[in-house]
């Protein structure tokens, strides 16, 4: 008996069905505030890692995954910003990823001292609504590309 062939409809390519998706890890202690980006970063087409500690997002880095984008709470339990910062860069875990820092520190002491450990930009995160926070990310990314 053979076989009938599937006739069934497929969805159209578009040519990029193989292209990996652009990778983003999300570091942030508050489960609302990172579900809520995981959430907007996945609507827009990103493979995203969520991660509530600086150890779960390092051991995401040391197990192999590539982001395009690092986006990470300054201020945390366990681990702060800082030491996440220090240890990527120590440890060569960054790769090509854009480094976003989030913060509700509005002194420049806080910012300068993020940048100077390798991040691209800080963002205080009261002044940003998660979808501009997305908007920034992609900004962010789009430079390291070009």
């Amino acid at each position: 008996m053979s076989q009938q062939p599937d006739t069934r409809p497929r969805p159209a390519s578009n040519g990029t069905d193989t292209a990996p998706k652009t990778g983003v890890l999300l570091v942030d202690d508050d489960k609302f505030l990172l579900d809520m980006y995981v959430m907007k970063f996945t609507a827009k087409g990103y493979d995203v890692h969520a991660c509530l500690s600086v150890s779960d997002a390092l051991k995401t880095l040391r197990g192999g995954f590539k982001p395009d984008a690092i986006v990470f709470d300054v201020i945390m339990p366990e681990h702060d910003g800082f030491y996440f910062l220090t240890t990527i860069a120590a440890e060569n875990l960054r790769g090509g990823a854009a480094i976003i820092g989030l913060t509700n520190e509005s002194g420049d002491d806080a910012k300068a001292k993020i940048t100077e450990l390798g991040a691209d930009k800080t963002i205080v995160k009261a002044t940003m609504i998660p979808s501009e926070v997305v908007n920034t990310v992609e900004e962010e990314i789009a430079k390291r590309k070009s």
